[in-house]
């Protein structure tokens, strides 16, 4: 608590809608710019434990299911995953 600053019993709000992000309009040239983006989620998924406590087979099964759920985004959240393990070269660049 003395660390943290807050109490047990509070709770974290996420607000996960991208239409409410305060961003600054990109310019043609600015936007031309961008070759790709990511997104990066840092959570954990309730039945597996936090990174320093992860085995190998379970960071294994967070992968897969971690795919299994984005291979299902459509529209504009559509597209592709790729496993930083088994990029080629072409893909990395």
């Amino acid at each position: 608590m003395d660390y943290h600053q807050h109490e047990k019993t509070d709770k974290h709000v996420s607000d996960m809608d991208f239409t409410t992000l305060k961003c600054p309009p990109l310019s043609a040239e600015d936007a031309a710019m961008i070759v790709s983006t990511r997104i990066r989620v840092g959570r954990n998924l309730a039945e597996f434990p936090l990174g320093p406590g992860i085995t190998k087979e379970q960071r294994d099964k967070v992968e897969s299911l971690v795919q299994t759920a984005t291979s299902k985004f459509e529209g504009e959240l559509a597209g592709s995953y790729y496993a930083l393990n088994k990029m080629t070269e072409a893909e990395r660049t």
